[in-house]
């Protein structure tokens, strides 16, 4: 019954900013702990962010600086902000949500091109 719908993604130019989303449904959100999931092109899928039911945050190398991984616990959303966009970050990007299982959301694709 859990269900998480992401959105936010698109086709931007190296340097631009874009805010994925992931919204869920039927779950108490503060319990869960939360991450950001990529998979570029040909690659295998990869660990960008991740903050824990206590709010403890974890990022990428290639990512810290630029990525900020934060939660709106009383409409259930996930959010990745998302600045200074590389050609490097293009990839599909997946939410995953998770307590005594995990929950995946449907993925969005992030194009970062001149």
């Amino acid at each position: 019954q859990v269900q998480l719908v992401e959105s936010g993604g698109g086709s931007v130019q190296p340097g631009e900013s874009l805010r994925l989303s992931c919204a869920a449904s039927n779950l108490i959100f503060s319990l869960y702990s939360e991450a950001w999931y990529r998979q570029p092109p040909g690659k295998q899928r990869e660990l960008v962010a991740s903050i824990a039911s206590g709010g403890t945050t974890t990022y990428a190398d290639s990512v810290k600086g630029r990525f900020t991984i934060s939660r709106d616990n009383a409409n259930n959303i996930l959010y990745l902000q998302m600045n200074n966009l590389k050609p490097e970050d293009t990839a599909v990007y997946y939410c995953k949500i998770g307590r005594y299982k995990d929950y995946w959301g449907q993925g969005t694709q992030v194009t970062v091109s001149s």
